[in-house]
């Protein structure tokens, strides 16, 4: 039996294999329409051309190996070190003619198309040994099917008995009730039945029903539901006072729902929907004192805003200027634009991108300030940054040297030698490696070997593979670190010996122990070289940023990893070039000048979190 179960996931899995190996890549591969239809070689778009004569079949220097000793070896010293005004700026040269940029992995939904491509591509049934299983009742509960309208007390008495009488039968039922969407006087009639068997209610039983009540909107319910749980429980937990403040907010007594949230804070920090939920009312009906300063309580409970709370404070600042003048307490309009700004500001420093609603909302909230004339468009930036509404160049990609100096730092202290890197490796080979990486020159391009070697899904051509990408990158005359492990220096069906041989003499080459793990060596080669070398991993390294002290540095992290990585665009096909995704030459955040604003958003729900928005809000002020 277990055999067989075995037997069948393994073969339901095998079709998965190939883009197991492939991870994120296996979306780009390009079609062949689109293949014929670029004049450049794909590769020279985001590669340097001066060596275009140059193909993995074409003419091969061998520049020798400077000593290898316990696996290591490498070319020669070579003054190619700093050429990334060509390489990494995403044009070739040599032709005038337009070519689509190839999107990158970390553009917003690619993990949401691969993993509908996957299932595309995998055999029908592959699903269904992993469905979800269907709901089943717990022990000693018995699926109940509720009624279609209200029943009397000896109605619900014969319903109770036909089930078994069970003990939890009025919080069966109105569980039922609540996921089968019945009409609320169903309900009624069910609470009405229990208080005459049992002569009370439970907690539970009016925190189900208030639950029902708040969904459907039904607040003039809640209220008596609030009177009833206010005279018989001493306390209110924080699913029922979450319920209480929702409902609240929507009406006039919205103001009640701040003395709930005091309550609140006695026992425990409320959540940011608690908080948005009131500062929504107060913005609706004109106080934006009240909303402002519930705001800046929640900020400074290091809470994060939902976006439907910025949604309401930029929709409902226009109402509150109308009304400016009439209450001693009402924001001035300077200061309201001020903190609404400062919004913005602060969805750039936490990295923050609204989506399509709030997005709309600071639009036509810069659009209908008074005495500015602000002009909204929805633009995407072209590959050299540049904004196609404005003609505004986006700040760069590229880290700052003091930006840079920072994250070494820290990559170096919390990933390379943080508390477990010897899990990773080992003192003397961290060492080792060390001293392998200052004596040799300057790196370009550090390539995680194993894993460019799994690209292709035919494990016998591995070390062809991965030649074929060494060959590119030194055919662009860049100077290669190839990072790998000692198994692949034995021959095998996966590692030919000829084609090892070739790639330690075309590039410099350090391969580590079979256990150890390569990232925190090409993390600390690529640093160690300096701001103008690159890697090239299909790791998206999530766990490596989440070793990362503090959330500053984990989005620096990402930026200089959005900057520096570079990803294989297909499988490698003998006969074609090498192709990468590119990488965007500027930075994907909030940014402002003087008289313009460029908003990134999500027009997409298919968005992952190491993924970046595509589509941007432009903002400019005519003067």
């Amino acid at each position: 039996m277990g055999f067989t179960l075995i037997f069948k996931v393994r073969k339901c899995l095998k079709p998965f294999k190939p883009f197991i190996y492939q991870g994120s890549l296996a979306f780009y591969t390009l079609n062949t329409s689109l293949c014929k239809s670029l004049q450049l070689p794909l590769s020279a778009r985001f590669l340097c051309t001066r060596h275009t004569n140059l193909t993995p079949g074409g003419r091969e220097t061998d520049r020798g190996n400077s000593g290898q000793a316990g696996g290591q070896g490498g070319v020669e010293s070579s003054s190619n070190g700093r050429r990334e005004v060509a390489l990494w700026d995403g044009v070739g040269n040599g032709s005038s003619k337009r070519t689509s940029p190839l999107k990158s992995v970390f553009a917003a939904g690619t993990a949401k198309r691969i993993t509908q491509m996957l299932k595309r591509k995998a055999p029908r049934d592959w699903e269904q040994p992993f469905a979800e299983p269907k709901e089943r009742p717990s022990r000693g509960e018995v699926k109940v099917q509720p009624p279609d309208r209200p029943l009397s007390v000896a109605g619900w008495r014969t319903l109770k008995e036909s089930l078994g009488n069970s003990q939890r039968f009025d919080i069966q039922m109105m569980c039922a009730l609540f996921k089968s969407g019945s009409e609320l006087d169903i309900a009624k009639s069910l609470l009405s039945f229990v208080a005459m068997e049992t002569g009370t209610l439970s907690y539970e039983l009016l925190l189900r029903y208030l639950t029902m009540c708040v969904k459907g909107g039904h607040d003039a319910e809640v209220f008596d539901v609030y009177d009833i749980m206010q005279g018989s429980f001493p306390s209110l937990d924080t699913g029922a006072s979450s319920l209480f403040i929702k409902s609240f907010s929507r009406t006039k007594r919205w103001r009640e729902a701040i003395g709930i949230l005091c309550e609140m804070k006695k026992v425990f920090t409320p959540s940011p929907r608690n908080y948005g939920d009131i500062i929504a009312a107060a913005m609706s009906n004109g106080d934006a004192a009240t909303a402002w300063a519930l705001y800046d309580e929640l900020i400074e409970n290091e809470l994060s805003p939902h976006q439907g709370t910025w949604v309401a404070l930029y929709k409902g600042a226009r109402k509150t200027e109308e009304v400016e003048g009439k209450e001693a307490e009402a924001v001035s309009q300077s200061e309201h634009r001020e903190r609404l700004l400062g919004i913005l500001l602060h969805m750039r420093n936490n990295q923050i991108y609204p989506e399509s609603e709030l997005a709309s909302g600071i639009k036509t909230w810069f659009e209908s300030l008074t005495g500015q004339r602000w002009t909204g468009s929805w633009t995407t930036p072209t590959p050299k940054g540049v904004c196609n509404c404005c003609g505004s160049e986006l700040e760069s990609i590229q880290l700052t040297a003091e930006e840079y100096q920072q994250l070494k730092n820290r990559v170096m202290a919390d990933i390379i030698e943080g508390r477990d890197v010897f899990k990773k490796t080992t003192p003397e080979e961290l060492e080792r490696f060390k001293t392998f990486v200052n004596r040799k020159p300057s790196f370009d391009v550090v390539v995680d070997g194993l894993n460019v070697a799994n690209v292709n899904k035919d494990k016998s051509r591995q070390s062809e593979t991965l030649l074929a990408v060494v060959l590119e990158l030194v055919g662009q005359g860049l100077t290669v670190l190839v990072l790998g492990r000692k198994h692949m220096l034995q021959a095998s069906r996966s590692w030919d010996r000829h084609n090892m041989k070739l790639i330690q003499q075309k590039a410099h080459c350090f391969f580590t122990e079979n256990i150890s793990e390569d990232d925190p060596f090409l993390l600390y080669a690529t640093l160690h070289s300096g701001n103008h070398c690159r890697f090239v991993s299909r790791d998206l390294m999530r766990d490596h940023k989440a070793c990362l002290p503090d959330e500053a540095t984990r989005r620096l992290f990402f930026k200089w990893q959005r900057g520096h990585q570079l990803v294989l665009d297909s499988i490698i096909v003998a006969g074609r070039r090498v192709r990468f995704q590119s990488i965007t030459s500027y930075d994907t955040i909030i940014q402002t000048s003087t008289d313009s604003w460029h908003i990134p958003y999500d027009d997409t729900e298919d968005r992952s979190t190491y993924e970046v928005p595509q589509r941007w809000l432009c903002l400019t002020a005519k003067h």
